[in-house]
């Protein structure tokens, strides 16, 4: 697999123009197109006089709404810099239904870590892995480049987390040192010796580990473990249970999501 389209979704954050920085880096190295995406829906109509009074308002919201698309590419265009095939994608809607709908000319799909849910335009990562069916890269805040030279790859035998190490090839080939680690109980059979052996059939530089995690600790120990070998990337399965369960009781998605300082790339 090779990465030739990548988008970035946009908002009015102050993570944004660094997240479009780390977009750009990626793009230039893997010789991508980049592809801006941003959208936000008009307010519901709140309550007028008459038609007249209504119709103003409705005039003034949309002049709001193509203000803040305008901020967003601008947003966009001053950090991206100069060398790299670009496009912009726009539009008056939910923005990450919009997302998810643009993500089918995506080879790879960038979204911030924290949406901001007072800033319309922002995206929810976690519908984004559930519902976009291309690799997501989640961009915690502060961050503006993703060198990828060590990856640990929290394995779990599960169809989310092969498509993720399908999905994260590109990034594994290049990496200086890739630790494939299965947590838990059943981290022994799960099989992840036989994934460092297909990595390195690709190239890859890579050892295998398995993480002693008591029961709801293993986004934990996955995290710590990738903060002692000064990893900078997780790739992972996103969602194995349903999104649901894990709001109500918990998950590795969801508490990797919420806890990482790391760049993580997820599938669904």
């Amino acid at each position: 697999m090779s990465l030739a389209s990548i988008m970035v979704s946009l908002d009015l954050g102050e993570a944004a123009a660094g997240r479009v920085r780390l977009a750009a880096d990626l793009a230039a190295r893997f010789e991508a197109t980049l592809t801006g995406v941003a959208a936000r829906k008009l307010p519901a109509p709140g309550p007028a006089a008459d038609i007249a009074d209504a119709q103003v308002s409705y005039d003034e919201e949309r002049a709001r709404l193509a203000e803040d698309l305008a901020r967003a590419n601008d947003v966009f265009a001053e950090n991206v810099g100069s060398d790299l095939r670009t496009g912009w994608r726009q539009a008056e809607e939910g923005a990450g239904a919009f997302l998810v709908r643009q993500a089918r000319g995506a080879d790879l799909v960038v979204v911030g870590r924290d949406a901001d849910r007072k800033i319309g335009m922002a995206c929810d990562p976690g519908s984004v892995v559930m519902e976009a069916g291309r690799p997501v890269l989640v961009v915690p805040p502060g961050l503006d480049r993703l060198a990828g030279a060590r990856i640990v790859v929290a394995w779990k035998d599960a169809p989310e987390a092969r498509r993720a190490v399908s999905a994260a090839l590109p990034f594994i080939r290049r990496a200086d040192a890739v630790y494939v680690a299965a947590a838990g109980a059943e981290a022994r059979f799960q099989g992840a010796e036989e994934v460092s052996e297909l990595l390195a059939r690709h190239g890859a530089h890579v050892t295998t580990h398995l993480l002693n995690a008591p029961a709801g600790e293993t986004a934990d120990e996955i995290l710590r473990f990738a903060g002692r070998q000064d990893a900078d990337l997780i790739v992972m399965g996103g969602y194995g249970h349903s999104r649901m369960r894990e709001w109500l009781f918990g998950g590795v998605t969801r508490d990797v999501l919420r806890g990482s300082t790391l760049c993580c790339l997820m599938c669904h």
